[in-house]
C-alpha cells in the first residue's frame, strides 16, 4: 500500500503541475456563469465508510437536492439543475479536478471505487457485503471505465469487487490509461 500511496502523491502532484490551466480556467467559468462559489463540498463515502468531504467543480445550481443521479432521473429531470457551464464541466471531467486534492490530503487514491454519497445506503451496503469498503475512493475504478454510471449498482459493486481481489499497480495504470481514453472519447457520460 505504501508504493500505491507513493504513486498517487507523485501522479497528484504531476497532474496539478500540468494541469493548473484547466483547473484556473473551470474555476473562471463556474464563476462567470452562476452565481454561487466555484466549488461544491459532497459529503462522501470513504474508506471504512468514514465520511469525508470530496470537492468538485459546481455543475449544478445552488439549492439542487444532493442525490445520485439515477435517482434524480427518476424525479426529475437532472439537466434542468445544470449551470450554463454544467454539461461541458461534467462530460469533459473537468469537475472532477478539485478531487486531486483529496488524494493529497489522503482522502482519495487515484484509482479505487468511485465514493458514494452520504445516501447511497443501497450501494454502500453491497459494498460493505463484499469488503469493497475497505479501499479508499478514487476518482477512477474499473467500473468507472466498465460503464460508468450506465451500469447497474449490483454490477457496479462487482466491478469493485473484482478490482479489490486484483488490485495491482499495473492494473492501476492500466485503469488511469483507459480513464484518458475514455474521456477524451466522452465514453459513457449521460449528463
Amino acid at each position: 500500500m505504501l508504493i500505491k500511496r507513493l504513486l498517487d502523491i507523485l501522479l497528484t502532484l504531476i497532474a496539478v503541475l500540468l494541469l493548473s490551466p484547466l483547473v484556473l480556467m473551470t474555476y473562471l467559468l463556474v464563476k462567470l456563469t452562476s452565481t454561487g462559489p466555484a466549488l461544491y463540498w459532497s459529503q462522501r463515502i470513504g474508506q471504512n465508510n468514514q465520511l469525508f468531504s470530496m470537492p468538485k467543480f459546481r455543475s449544478m445550481r445552488v439549492g439542487t437536492p444532493q442525490i445520485a443521479t439515477h435517482l434524480m432521473n427518476q424525479q426529475s429531470n437532472p439537466n434542468a439543475f445544470l449551470t450554463p457551464v454544467g454539461s461541458f464541466i461534467r462530460k469533459t471531467s473537468l469537475d472532477e479536478l478539485p478531487q486531486l486534492w483529496s488524494v493529497l490530503k489522503g482522502d482519495m487514491s487515484i484509482v479505487g471505487p468511485r465514493p458514494a454519497l452520504f445516501n447511497q445506503d443501497d450501494l454502500v451496503s453491497l459494498r460493505t457485503e463484499q469488503g469493497v469498503h475497505t479501499l479508499k475512493p478514487g476518482i477512477t475504478g474499473w467500473a468507472q471505465i466498465n460503464g460508468r454510471d450506465e451500469i447497474p449498482i449490483p454490477q457496479k459493486v462487482a466491478l469493485d469487487a473484482y478490482y479489490l481481489a486484483n488490485q495491482t499497480v499495473w492494473l492501476d495504470l492500466r485503469i488511469i490509461l483507459l480513464t484518458a481514453i475514455k474521456v477524451l472519447r466522452r465514453d459513457n457520460i449521460t449528463h
